[in-house]
């Protein structure tokens, strides 16, 4: 069954490169105008400019997911170029520090909240006014949300705000018919994760504890991301979904 996002209107964040960049595309390939948001207009342009290049229909909005004023911008070009929004993606995160918490500075733990969970209170907050019956908002959490990561400290700590803040607002969006949900992947190839995925003994170590015995690729991210947005997803409020090979359902097994 072919998932249709025929003329819905998503705003992604953290789309010009890795999980944004590919949930983006394929909204885009059915059938949604696509609104992509991260730091750095010239990597959305490429990204916008890909997309087109396929027969999408993509705008591209530089903003800091951190800043009140810039998501508001966000949300106003998109109201602005499309007259509505249908599905908000709050995927922009952020993780400068890679160590035990306590040796964390108040800056690196200021910025990780701002991006990873005062940015999607932010983008929420300023989007869900002209949200509809039927609307979606997926938020990108992890693993990490439920049981700490070694070295991720503090971005444990944003991703298990993250969680709540996804059924907290799924109890109170639900009533208006907007459904909230989050995606929880585990360690997936990206730019991203590149300090774990292209360190021999981490990555030894994280592959280990996967029963799927491998990495996810961007694109089996995807498929959860098109669920979500789409019709078929309808009842589905305040669930926070792992893709992670199995790590979370074995975690507790020898």
């Amino acid at each position: 069954m072919d998932i249709s996002l025929k003329d819905k209107v998503a705003i992604v964040t953290g789309a010009s490169h890795g999980l944004g960049r590919a949930i983006a595309g394929a909204y885009a390939t059915a059938g949604a105008r696509v609104v992509l948001s991260s730091r750095k207009q010239d990597g959305l342009d490429l990204a916008a400019s890909e997309i087109q290049a396929e027969g999408g229909k993509a705008l591209p909005i530089a903003a800091h997911a951190g800043d009140e004023d810039a998501v508001q911008n966000l949300v106003d070009a998109a109201l602005e170029a499309y007259g509505r929004i249908d599905i908000l993606v709050s995927n922009a995160g952020t993780n400068p520090h890679f160590g035990p918490t306590m040796d964390a500075t108040t800056a690196l733990w200021d910025k990780i909240m701002e991006v990873n969970l005062r940015g999607a209170f932010l983008l929420c907050r300023a989007a869900a006014p002209h949200l509809d019956q039927g609307s979606k908002i997926i938020l990108m959490s992890s693993i990490a949300g439920f049981s700490p990561s070694t070295g991720l400290g503090i971005y444990s700590v944003s991703k298990a705000g993250l969680n709540m803040l996804t059924m907290v607002l799924a109890g109170e969006l639900g009533p208006k018919g907007i459904r909230v949900n989050a995606l929880a992947p585990g360690t997936i190839k990206t730019r991203f994760s590149r300090a774990l995925t292209d360190n021999d003994e981490i990555s030894d170590r994280i592959r280990s504890r996967i029963p799927l015995g491998h990495f996810g690729e961007p694109q089996d991210v995807v498929g959860a991301a098109l669920y979500l947005a789409s019709d078929l997803s309808d009842y589905v409020n305040g669930a926070i979904l792992t893709i992670d090979g199995g790590v979370t359902a074995s975690a507790g097994l020898d």
